[in-house]
């Protein structure tokens, strides 16, 4: 299934349903006194997050949800039956917006819910009218409409550490690794189409696409995924070992962190010298103490394919989120 972070849908709640005229019919009376019931709430538009980063993915074709009206009501003074809520599950880090007013709602938390738009009120039965100089009212009220309306939903990934690096930096290795993640992996770039979670000991880790220059003004994938570093807790940001000029290659994607701003250069950012297997100890341990004095940052050497490695940069991870 494709990716989808961003999808505009359409939704109403659900109409009230209509007060009735209704007569308590006794032996003695054709029409005894009034027992028209009041109409039903209609169903309210509920947003609720799950965690399933997929989750957007189910309105792309389906795009019109609407709650269930309320029923009218009844003879013998019985209320209409409510309509149910429509719950529209969306993932945590989901940015509810409604269109037509901007007003905006933001879902953290796996289970938290927001009504957006509540169901409309239930009409009035004639029983209502009843007074001491209204014996046999004729009256009733309609129930009230519904309300809706264009809704835009934009994921934005929430994570306690996020994975960036340019392409083939091997993030999606690490991720694999460290976590039950499936990212897929290959060599050349663009692997990682779309962004993709991990648990980590209780931690989520954000495996992000990789990053070109002018990705910060729409290039290649673009600004589409850089928003989905915005809410991580710190950025893992890797520098394989294969690259000549790993100080260059971290500078051009700090340069477009920096560019894309929303507070992202200000985030803790631990600097991961990745695929040290490519190279000798030594040599890796040379570029890790270059890249940390040409940056002024803290740098951790990794390599997937040993498990020693892993086990040793899992550790330190786990300090580091414990922080």
């Amino acid at each position: 299934m494709a990716f989808v972070d961003e999808v505009v849908i359409r939704v109403e709640s659900g109409k009230g349903g209509d007060g009735v005229i209704r007569w308590l019919r006794t032996k003695e009376s054709a029409r005894g006194g009034p027992s028209g019931g009041d109409g039903g709430r209609g169903g309210d538009v509920v947003f609720v997050g799950v965690r399933d980063l997929a989750a957007l993915a189910q309105y792309r074709y389906e795009k019109d949800f609407h709650a269930e009206n309320g029923e009218a009501g009844k003879g013998e003074l019985k209320h209409g039956a409510n309509g149910a809520d429509i719950f529209i599950k969306i993932p945590i880090g989901t940015v509810v917006r409604v269109l037509e007013t901007g007003e905006e709602h933001e879902i953290t938390r796996e289970g938290e819910s927001i009504v957006l738009f509540r169901g409309g009120k239930g009409g009035l039965g004639n029983a209502r009218f009843k007074s001491s100089t209204n014996q046999n009212p004729f009256q009733q009220t309609a129930g009230k409409p519904g309300k809706g309306g264009d809704i835009k939903l934009t994921l934005k990934i929430i994570a306690d550490a996020g994975l960036i690096g340019l392409p083939n930096a091997g993030k999606s290795s690490l991720i694999n690794a460290l976590t039950r993640s499936k990212s897929k992996i290959g060599d050349y770039p663009f692997t990682t189409l779309e962004p993709s979670l991990g648990e980590f000991h209780g931690y989520i880790l954000a495996d992000i696409p990789g990053l070109i220059e002018g990705a910060s003004s729409g290039r290649g994938l673009g600004i589409d995924f850089l928003k989905h570093v915005e809410r991580t807790g710190i950025l893992l940001h890797l520098v394989s070992a294969e690259q000549e000029d790993s100080i260059m290659a971290y500078k051009k994607v700090r340069r477009e962190v920096e560019l894309f701003g929303h507070g992202l250069a200000e985030k803790r950012e631990i600097l991961i010298l990745s695929k040290a297997d490519l190279i000798t100890p030594d040599e890796a341990l040379i570029k890790a103490e270059a890249l940390a004095k040409g940056t002024g940052k803290e740098v951790l050497i990794v390599s997937v394919v040993d498990p020693s490695s892993i086990r040793l940069f899992a550790d330190t991870l786990t300090k580091l989120l414990d922080k």
